[in-house]
This record gives C-alpha cells, sequence and structure tokens, in this order.
C-alpha cells in the first residue's frame, strides 16, 4: 500500500498547492484544490484505518468541491449565477450532513452536487471556454463517481488501493482541466510553468516519497509514524506548489527592516515568475475581438497587480512597443517596464472616457467614475476599512456616493460595459497602426468590438 499510497497522495496534494498558487484570489483555484486535498487525506485516513467511516467521508468530499468547480466555470453573465454560488454551498452543507450519518453506500448522496453542477456545466457548454472543458470534466467526473461506488458499494475489483489511486488519478485530470480554463481565461500560458513545478515535484517525491514509504514498510502498524511522513511529504510539495508565496514570506521575513531590498526582490521575483506563463509575441495578431474584449477587461480589474499585468498579453501591444522605443534601445525587453507602460495606456483611454467638466454623477460620468476610481486608483468603497490617505476632494465624493447610492451589481455593470469601451478605443488604435489586426495576419476578417 505505501508504494501507491504515497505517490497519490504527494501528487495530490502538489497539484492542489500549485494551483492555490497560480492566484491565491480566485474561488475556481481553492474549490479545485480542496478537492485534491480532500482525496489527499483520504489517503491517509485509509492508511491508518483501511474502510473506516472517516476515510470514507474523505473520499466523498471531492464530489461536493467539484461541483464548486463547475459552478465556478459556468458564465458569469448568466441570471442565476450568484442564486447557483450561494445554492452550492448550501446544498453541500446539507449533502455532507447526510453524508456524515449515513453508513456505507449512503455516504454516495454526496455525488447529488456534483450531478447537479455537471447538468449546469454541459447546459451552458456553449458559453465556456476552452469548448470541450465540460465534457472533458462530466468524463472524469462520472469516471469518479464510478470509483467511489466500487469502493462504497461492496463489490470486490481487487485492492481497494488501486481503485483508490484510479479516483487519484481523476481528480489529478480534474485539476489539470481547472489550470487549462484558467489559463485560458487570464490568456496565459500553462506548460512551461506547470511542467517546471512538477518536475520539482517529482525529484522532491523521489527523495522524501521514496524515503517515507520504506520507512512505512519497515515499521508497519505504528500509525504515528506514518502520519510523520505523510507530514514530511506534504511540507515538502507545499514548497514546492506554494515556492513564489514562500519566497515572498521569507523575504518579508529576512528583510524586515529593509522595504526597498524587499520590494526590489519582490520585483524581480514577479517578473521571474510571469516568464514562463507569459503568451508568445507571434501569437498576439491572432486575438479575436472578443478575447480581446476579455483581457481589456482583466488587465482594467489587474491594473494594481503587477505580477497579474506582467502575464497578461496586452503587454505586448505594439502601442507599449511605440512607446517603449522612444524612450531608447533596450528598454522595451524589460517585462516590469512594459507593465508600468501598460497601466499608463490604459489610465490614458480610461481618461478619455471622462466627461468634460467637474467632478459629477450623473449618467455619462458613471463609466469613467467606475473605472478610473474602483480600477485605475484601486478605492474599495464598499470595504469597511479607510480608505487611503491623501484621497483628493473628487475621490472621496467618489466613495461616498458608491457607498451611498451605488449597488454592487451596478458597480460591477458599469465597470464591464466602461472596459468595453476602452477595448474598442484600443482596438481601433491597433487597427489604424497595423491593418494586420483586421484580418488576424492573414485570417479571416474579425468584427470590431461593440461599444
Amino acid at each position: 500500500m505505501p508504494a501507491l499510497a504515497v505517490p497519490a497522495f504527494a501528487l495530490t496534494w502538489w497539484l492542489g498547492c500549485y494551483l492555490v498558487g497560480r492566484d491565491p484570489t480566485r474561488a475556481l483555484l481553492w474549490r479545485a484544490a480542496g478537492a485534491l486535498i480532500a482525496y489527499a487525506v483520504a489517503v491517509v485516513a485509509w492508511m491508518l484505518s483501511p474502510a473506516s467511516a472517516a476515510a470514507q467521508l474523505l473520499l466523498c468530499l471531492p464530489a461536493l468541491f467539484w461541483a464548486g468547480v463547475a459552478v465556478a466555470l459556468l458564465p458569469r453573465n448568466i441570471p442565476e449565477h450568484r442564486q447557483v454560488d450561494r445554492g452550492w454551498l448550501i446544498l453541500s452543507a446539507v449533502f455532507l450532513g447526510l453524508a456524515v450519518v449515513l453508513p456505507g453506500v449512503g455516504k454516495l448522496v454526496a455525488l447529488a452536487p456534483l450531478a447537479g453542477g455537471m447538468v449546469l456545466l454541459v447546459r451552458y457548454r456553449d458559453r465556456v471556454r476552452p469548448g470541450t472543458l465540460p465534457a472533458a470534466l462530466a468524463g472524469a467526473a462520472a469516471l469518479y463517481a464510478l470509483g467511489l461506488v466500487v469502493v462504497l458499494a461492496p463489490i470486490d475489483l481487487g485492492a481497494p488501493m488501486l481503485v483508490l489511486a484510479a479516483i487519484g488519478l481523476d481528480l489529478l485530470l480534474m485539476g489539470f482541466l481547472v489550470a487549462v480554463a484558467d489559463t485560458v481565461d487570464a490568456g496565459e500560458r500553462l506548460l512551461p510553468d506547470l511542467r517546471r513545478s512538477l518536475i520539482s515535484a517529482v525529484v522532491a517525491v523521489l527523495l522524501l516519497g521514496g524515503p517515507a514509504a520504506l520507512t512505512m514498510l519497515a515499521a508497519p502498524g505504528l500509525r504515528a509514524v506514518t502520519v510523520l511522513q505523510f507530514v514530511l511529504v506534504a511540507l515538502a510539495l507545499s514548497a514546492v506548489g506554494l515556492a513564489g508565496q514562500l519566497r515572498a514570506g521569507l523575504d518579508r521575513l529576512a528583510f524586515l527592516q529593509d522595504d526597498r531590498l524587499r520590494l526590489d526582490r519582490g520585483a524581480l521575483m514577479l517578473a521571474a515568475d510571469a516568464l514562463p506563463r507569459r503568451r508568445e509575441r507571434h501569437r498576439m495578431i491572432a486575438l479575436d475581438a472578443d478575447e480581446f474584449q476579455r483581457l481589456t477587461r482583466r488587465a482594467l480589474e489587474d491594473f494594481g497587480d503587477v505580477g497579474r499585468l506582467l502575464r497578461n498579453p496586452l503587454i505586448d501591444l505594439p502601442t507599449v512597443d511605440r512607446r517603449l522605443a522612444a524612450r531608447g534601445p533596450g528598454v522595451a525587453e524589460q517585462p516590469l517596464v512594459r507593465a508600468v507602460e501598460l497601466r499608463a495606456v490604459l489610465s490614458e483611454h480610461v481618461t478619455r472616457l471622462k466627461p468634460s467638466g467637474a467632478f459629477g454623477t450623473t449618467e455619462e460620468w458613471r463609466f469613467y467614475n467606475a473605472l478610473h476610481y474602483c480600477c485605475v486608483l484601486g478605492l474599495r468603497p464598499y470595504q469597511r476599512q479607510p480608505q487611503p490617505e491623501g484621497l483628493d476632494r473628487d475621490a472621496r465624493r467618489a466613495v461616498d456616493w458608491f457607498r451611498r447610492y451605488v449597488p454592487r451589481r451596478s458597480l460591477r455593470r458599469w465597470q464591464s460595459e466602461g472596459a468595453t469601451m476602452v477595448a474598442a478605443h484600443l482596438w481601433r488604435d491597433l487597427v489604424s497602426s497595423d491593418p494586420r489586426w483586421l484580418t488576424g495576419a492573414g485570417g479571416t476578417a474579425r468584427r470590431e468590438p461593440v461599444r
């Protein structure tokens, strides 16, 4: 059993940490990581007490998290998205309680939310990117459900650990598909960064997983030894999956009194982590109008996050190249400088939305206010914490106006519509400076983003 349990535990634990490390702010990645971590803990519980109620319950937890993944992948513009997301939380709690009290095969009720999530995802498959994702996730979910039935029902298909390993493969596939979806949504590359982390994980498994398995074989029946070995493997794989966050935390601790050194190192590490995830420059010309709009919206949402801007394909816009070329040779090859210049371009296009005259709150001001104050300046009007010091009178009035009169949903809609207008301006600039954007470098003609 240790020969199968240790690799299954290590790889799923690593992939869960890797997904969180990609972007700790995305609920989709946290839910997928929850499914993987729950399975890893289930493997440990099964090693300590095979077929115990606790191990069976932990094997059912990934189904609930997987249902949350399906809900998070639904298009955000569907009317019932918020209700479905809240419904997932409530139903997960209900079915988790049922799985706790029901014995054996009764715990399969945990598959109900997963089935519902897959039905919704397949229903909106034409609006999910990439298009093959719903079918692939549904197939993997079916195999996971089949494996869970074999484990919980009185079906003898050989060694249970083989079935558990097969379930682990399904969950690894689910995690990979979620990483693909996140990559497509962000306009990034996946394989170079995933390959680097996977190689590190395999090395860690070989260096620590092998001795851990041998230790468990040499000391059978000693639960403390088994738990300790899995903890050591988990710590090593956490360090691999969360390498960027770990380095940043160590820098904050080591250079506590040297802010400049800490900030300089942080900027360099952001650039180093972004390079494997940046899309190739020659693919910029192949962006279609919808993807260009979406990337513009993400760039505005990530305006204050240099790390994410470094990975956004818009960092290679021709207008950024021209502005950097005017500074002199060699400047355009510096990723951090490109991110700063992209910020300047976005800020200028947001300013073009500003109506003439003094600050206002009329209908014609709503798009500029939503983008300038909440994206460019990074103000969070609905948070209870005090706003940053040094705000001018207009910024304070804008925050007060948002709090008093603008619902959160309206603000999000204005930001989305304003980002579409900014994308339209950027698109016209591209077409006027490089007509190849009209045809996608020789491909079919593409429409302009709708204002």
